[in-house]
């Protein structure tokens, strides 16, 4: 077998190393469900052996459960309808009865663990009779499934709640949280956690000494712990689990309504039924455009971005040693300190050294909050804060590799700094400019080399934010591209690239989110409505909150400075007078003075500020189904459409790019897959058709552009497109 390596002792235990190879974690492959099939059934027959261990020939852990990778292979173009769901079930099924198989041998299987063990690993483990595993910090067990828009597939939802209750399997289900090898003991879902050299020696002596081959559902007397669906204390588990569904996902997973549902109807029925159930569900989580989306977007659409999909060929490998970054504001001071954990001596340039020391605190504060975690030594700290060098001298800059431009959004003002800086660069280092909103060819006018001039923009807070979008300028070289794109990767982000354009493709796009909550706000409609529906699109805010998060007096320089750069093509409207009085005759900027469209207490509590109903009077205060459906449709399409418009002009030019920085820039909803994903989902023609409608009634902002129209006409889809061009 090329995934199994299976060696039979004197006493007749055979250890079966799960070691698939070249890959740096296992796996369940097709290749690897064959094989494990043939191996059962040689367990089951083969006299010499009287049990089984099975462990993982892999440091890094047992099995990070199913190719996500197969299962997401045929998720590019539209929905198979009824074959599609039956080969989803056919898949889950298999692995249902190979592991069912397994568990029924008749001889004892114990799991040693010496590794993480997630999804369909884990299934594996609970289908073993007995669960030994490793002593270690890094170790996880559990069922992430749901955090991709499925369900497990392999018995988790079956195994689990028959091992340690549905109360307590619901949680691990229903938010895919891990647990660390005490926990698990603790919960009861292994029975010994030892040393990582014990694992294999203490399974063996297990099924030598007192190996019981039967599960405990297939006892006589087994009973569900806490009791099956219809005990009084299970009954109030569904009752209260259902209504927290509700409250925590607004209906938007249908993966969490179906694990409910599944641990439901499976528990009143014996294990075989069970797990026929949880196929059927499967399949019908499997196959909708949530699912489809999440695990394109979230796990396959991510994986290939952050090994640099995106990097053009042909340039040899870049590796930056030394960046200076010029600002030493938050954005700065958040740059400085992934360049730093990433092992890059940074100069930290301001234009005081008290604002130059002051962005190197930053990075202070967060390596003694890591060390007082016990999630760095104070020698890695002190060694991270070294390689940051807060200075106002631009001569130190000489030697950088890059530099970072991360000042304020003032074209005067970049101006200047990138002339200082340029005249101490290298003939061959890059420029990067941090802006957010300013069109990089117009940047670069000021540059004397336009060609190795990019933007670079980062998303606050810079040390939690995964994307950076990569803006090529006019004259920027495909070279400077491929090294922006390694410095991104060597800070450990996830690099998108994206074309010139005015707020390029996420500023522009987020930025239709919190205009078209500020556009039902002048309408008329109460502020608790629109924020509380922005909400339940899956959006991390509402678009007011929003608005306040990223400081309404940004706003209004970013408006300030379009309409002097488009004059008599720049359209203005109510929501630019609402938000200049805000800002210049009232100084509500926001959050970060307490004062916006909410107030905001020192502990942290806010509330909509009250004279908001004066300068935009409510006259909707009630929302009935309808309305909720129309806010909804509003505030997703609005950025949907957007996002199309920016495929069509060539601003993006991947679907995958578009989907993964709305995701990881502004926080678009997940369960979506993404803008693009959204489109493919609802059907490129029912997507048009809708935003014509919309269009008639609030505006041109939803008009869709002629690329979708002649999508629609064509019967194409994103995905379908990318997949055929690809091939």
């Amino acid at each position: 077998m090329a995934n199994f390596a299976v060696t039979v002792d004197d006493a007749g235990i055979a250890v079966v190393v799960f070691d698939v190879p070249g890959r740096s974690m296992n796996t369940l492959t097709a290749d690897v469900v064959r094989e494990l099939g043939e191996l059962v059934a040689r367990l089951a027959s083969d006299d010499a052996i009287n049990g089984a261990v099975f462990t993982s020939g892999k440091s890094s852990g047992f099995c990070a459960g199913a190719d996500l990778g197969e299962l997401g292979g045929g998720f590019d173009g539209d929905a198979g309808g009824e074959a599609e769901k039956r080969a989803l079930f056919d898949a889950s099924y298999t692995l249902n009865k190979l592991f069912r198989s397994l568990e029924m041998c008749g001889k004892p299987v114990a799991a040693a663990l010496n590794g993480l063990a997630l999804g369909g690993g884990l299934e594996l483990a609970l289908a073993c009779h007995y669960r030994v595993v490793a002593d270690g910090a890094k170790i996880q067990l559990g069922l992430p499934e749901a955090k991709v828009g499925l369900l497990p597939g392999a018995g988790g939802t079956q195994r689990l709640p028959r091992l340690v209750g549905a109360m307590k399997a619901l949680p691990l289900l229903l938010e895919g949280k891990s647990l660390s090898p005490q926990e698990a003991l603790a919960l009861g879902v292994v029975h010994e956690v030892v040393p990582v050299e014990r694992v294999v020696a203490v399974a063996k002596e297990w099924i030598a000494a007192k190996g019981d081959a039967v599960a405990p559902w297939d006892k006589k007397d087994f009973k569900i712990p806490g009791g099956g669906p219809y005990t009084p204390a299970t009954t109030q588990v569904f009752v209260m689990g259902n209504a927290m569904v509700r409250k925590q996902s607004f209906g938007n997973y249908p993966a969490q309504l179906n694990i409910m549902k599944c641990v439901y109807e499976g528990l009143q029925v014996p294990i075989d039924a069970a797990l026929r159930i949880e196929s059927r569900y499967f399949a019908r989580t499997a196959g909708t455009p949530q699912a489809r989306g999440m695990i394109r977007t979230l796990f396959l659409s991510m994986d290939q971005l952050g090994k640099g999909a995106s990097r053009p060929q042909g340039f040899a490998k870049s590796d930056a040693k030394q960046v200076a970054v010029l600002g030493a504001g938050m954005m700065g001071a958040g740059i400085a300190y992934v360049q730093a954990m990433s092992g890059i001596e940074t100069v930290l340039i301001d234009t005081t050294q008290e604002g130059a020391d002051k962005g190197k605190e930053y990075s202070r504060k967060l390596t003694d909050k890591a060390v007082k975690r016990g999630k760095m030594t104070q020698e890695k700290a002190e060694a991270l804060l070294a390689l940051i060098h807060p200075t106002t001298d631009y001569g130190l800059i000489a030697g950088s590799d890059l530099v970072v431009e991360a000042v304020f959004e003032d074209r005067g003002l970049k101006a200047d700094v990138t002339r200082r800086a340029e005249a101490e660069l290298a003939e061959n280092s890059v420029f990067g400019s941090n802006t957010s909103t300013l069109p990089i060819t117009g940047l670069a006018e000021v540059s004397v080399r336009p060609d190795k001039f990019i933007g670079i923009h980062f998303f606050s807070p810079v040390d939690r934010m995964g994307l950076v979008e990569i803006i090529v300028g006019a004259q920027t070289s495909q070279e400077t591209v491929a090294r922006a794109i390694d410095y991104v990767l060597k800070i450990r982000k996830t690099p998108i690239v994206v074309n010139d354009s005015r707020g390029f493709y996420t500023s522009r796009c987020f930025g239709t989110f919190v205009q078209e909550g500020l556009e039902m706000l002048v309408e008329g409609i109460a502020p608790a409505i629109i924020d509380n529906v922005g909400r339940a699109t899956g959006m991390p805010r509402g678009p007011l909150e929003m608005n306040d998060d990223v400081a309404l007096d940004l706003s209004y320089k970013v408006r300030e400075q379009a309409r002097k750069d488009l004059g008599d093509a720049y359209h203005g409207g109510p929501v630019d007078a609402l938000i200049a009085k805000m800002v210049t005759e009232l100084g509500r900027l926001g959050r970060k003075n307490g004062r916006g469209f909410y107030d905001y207490a020192p502990d942290g509590t806010k509330k909509l500020w009250p004279g908001l109903a004066d300068l935009a009077p409510v006259t909707v205060t009630e929302a009935d189904a309808a309305l909720i459906e129309e806010i909804r449709t509003r505030l997703l399409y609005r950025q949907a459409v957007e996002a199309a418009r920016c495929m069509a002009e060539n601003v993006t030019t991947n679907p995958r790019e578009a989907d993964v920085g709305a995701i990881l820039g502004w926080g678009f909803a997940p369960w979506t897959g993404g803008p693009i994903s959204l489109i493919d989902g609802v059907g490129v023609g029912k997507f048009v058709t809708i935003c014509d409608r919309l269009a008639e009634r609030y505006g041109a902002r939803f008009a869709p552009p002629q690329l979708l129209r002649d999508m629609a006409a064509r019967g194409e889809s994103f995905y379908g497109v990318a997949k055929a061009v690809a091939a």
